[in-house]
């Protein structure tokens, strides 16, 4: 049970310590995580509606099993086009 805890302390450390090395810090890295979070759920709530309309509509057919796994991959190429880290503003000069 303590090795459990302890990996999972170890982990949480080993998350923070990374993005806090990231460019802009751990705030800004939060909020991108936030954010990719956001467009997980959206497009999780997309592909069950979807599916769950495909299975209903198209009871039998190539259209009730291979629908589904056509609507995850257009929406995991979505998900990678606009989950991207947006560009960095220039840094000013003193």
């Amino acid at each position: 049970m303590r090795a459990i805890v302890a990996g999972l302390v170890l982990m949480a450390a080993l998350s923070l310590i990374v993005l806090s090395i990231r460019p802009g810090g751990l705030r800004r890295q939060l909020r991108l995580a936030a954010r990719r979070f956001r467009m997980v759920l959206l497009l999780g709530g997309i592909y069950l509606v979807v599916s769950t309309v495909l299975r209903i509509a198209f009871q039998g057919g190539w259209v009730a099993d291979y629908g589904p796994a056509a609507i995850a991959l257009v929406l995991g190429a979505a998900f990678l086009v606009m989950a991207q880290d947006p560009a960095m503003p220039p840094a000013s000069k003193p």
